[in-house]
């Protein structure tokens, strides 16, 4: 297994595509400790990480509070040693109530890219001085293919995620005189809890989508923007994480690469 006894650290791992991850590390062969907000959440994935054969805990952390973040860390250290494999998979569209809004309001600016950006930001800096000293990591930040096309609908998301890679550009090269690789994934359109909450939203705020189920709203867009028409799966995502995570990447650092069917291409 190419990630054989490897520790990863996974934050957002209770549901959607870190759960995703957090599985598909695990099937190649790392210990995952899986950090959320949701604790109920992070130790049901612990759960079915363990039942593959890896060890597993569940950690608590709210990445908008630097003295969490300090303490998760520090509880993952505690708990497995080391670190050598960081997924920053915490993320949000919006403050609370943020799907019946049509124009975002400043708090949803703010709470966005207090979770999306600033969050991981320092998630990355805090496990980033335990991989130094020992010249030896992988860090994989979840973008999304929003940053690569801005939409009207969700500004702040798209801009936030468009900064995450900008930040994987410029942690790589900060990094990478210690054999430390950071790079980004990009998501395309894939069901998970948070885009069933969005196809909600588009079905209270857009006329065209009345009457359709949030399903039926997410099947539409596969076929309106994935030329391979066909949704992305978190599997999908953690494959790539594991790849990008192994030594087959060691020479790929500071890239952003996009898993969406061929929605952009660069």
């Amino acid at each position: 297994m190419e990630l054989e006894n490897k520790v990863a650290l996974v934050t957002g791992g209770a549901s959607g595509i870190g759960r995703g991850i957090s599985l598909c590390l695990a099937q190649a062969g790392a210990d995952v400790a899986v950090a959320d907000m949701n604790r109920p959440g992070a130790e049901a994935t612990a759960k079915e990480v363990a039942a593959t054969g890896r060890k597993s805990v569940a950690f608590t952390i709210e990445v908008t509070k630097t003295s969490s973040i300090e303490e998760a860390v520090k509880q993952v250290l505690a708990a497995f040693g080391r670190i050598d494999i960081l997924i920053n998979g915490a993320g949000i569209v919006g403050a609370p109530g943020w799907q019946q809004r049509e124009i975002p309001t400043e708090l949803d600016w703010d709470l966005t890219y207090q979770v999306n950006v600033k969050g991981l930001v320092f998630v990355s800096r805090a496990v980033a001085e335990h991989m130094k000293p020992r010249r030896s990591g992988k860090i994989v930040n979840l973008a999304s293919v929003a940053a690569r096309i801005g939409r009207p609908p969700h500004p702040h998301y798209s801009s936030s995620k468009a900064s995450v890679i900008n930040w994987t550009q410029a942690h790589a090269g900060l990094l990478a005189p210690f054999s430390i690789n950071v790079n980004a994934i990009c998501p395309g359109l894939l069901w998970t809890p948070m885009w069933e909450i969005l196809a909600n939203r588009y079905i209270n705020l857009d006329p065209a989508y009345k009457g359709k189920t949030p399903r039926a709203v997410f099947e539409e867009m596969v076929k309106q923007r994935i030329p391979m028409g066909r949704e992305q799966t978190p599997e999908d995502i953690g494959n790539a994480a594991v790849f990008l995570c192994s030594d087959r990447a060691r020479n790929i650092t500071g890239q952003s690469i996009n898993v969406d069917g061929g929605w952009f291409m660069n």
